[in-house]
């Protein structure tokens, strides 16, 4: 596991199963100082490192990364279904990552935060075209090399979006069976699918057949969170109590 901080995985556990809704988001109910001496996160940070340095960690380092934090984070941040979003599709957990997508999705639509009416969450918005391409068109941009590797939803018949790289604009169409790739401006792109690489020209698509949608994970999480520090002595976890902060 690579921790929040130097000090977060040998910190007390804060129990969020047994936290009252009344409660959330913590912030509101908790001071900073408080919060900051449990294993909880508002958002999804070191996950969302996963994501954006992706090629520094493995496979195996992102799925017992995701398993350990998705548990732990509160989500009151619109920004962290994400980031979550786009490692659960990538590490194989597909059930929750459509799931944090139509969060993502719904929090101005459904006014899942009930704050809709002081304006649009605008990042969150721009966030849900990256749970498309990047979650489930599963593209990346490590050093400038653009790589595809799709986990499509099993109850979407296909996804079509468009990016532009370097000057030229090319649609990705997406289906069970393959992706396609089509230069609607410009001259050529080059890219990969799964470490297979092509050269796409205007006027000749590519098109590259699919095995799969990439793994599947089913059931509960194993638990992660430890339960010894190295010294020995015991973690627990809790919830403290709480104080209203004025407002």
């Amino acid at each position: 596991i690579n921790p929040q901080d130097a000090q977060f995985l040998d910190r007390e556990v804060w129990d969020l199963k047994n936290t009252p809704p009344e409660k959330r988001p913590l912030l509101l109910h908790y001071h900073p100082l408080v919060i900051y001496r449990f294993q909880v996160l508002k958002q999804a940070d070191v996950v969302l490192a996963l994501f954006l340095q992706g090629d520094h960690f493995s496979h195996e380092q992102k799925r017992n990364n995701f398993e350990y934090y998705d548990p732990i984070t509160t989500g009151d941040s619109t920004l962290s279904g994400i980031g979550q979003s786009i490692i659960a599709a990538e590490v194989g957990y597909r059930d929750l990552a459509l799931r944090y997508f139509y969060n993502a999705l719904f929090v101005d639509l459904a006014d899942l935060h009930g704050n809709t009416s002081d304006g649009v969450h605008v990042a969150s918005t721009g966030g849900v075209w990256n749970i498309l391409a990047y979650g489930f068109g599963g593209m990346r941009d490590y050093n400038g090399t653009i790589t595809f590797d799709p986990r499509l939803p099993e109850s979407w018949a296909g996804l079509t979006f468009q990016i532009t790289l370097r000057g030229a604009r090319v649609k990705v169409d997406l289906t069970r069976q393959e992706i396609a790739f089509t230069v609607v401006e410009g001259e050529s792109v080059e890219l990969a699918v799964r470490s297979e690489y092509f050269t796409v020209w205007a006027g000749m698509p590519v098109r590259v057949p699919l095995a799969d949608q990439g793994s599947w994970i089913r059931g509960p999480f194993p638990s992660k969170t430890a339960d010894r520090r190295p010294d020995g002595t015991l973690i627990t976890a809790s919830v403290p109590q709480a104080v209203i902060l004025g407002r």
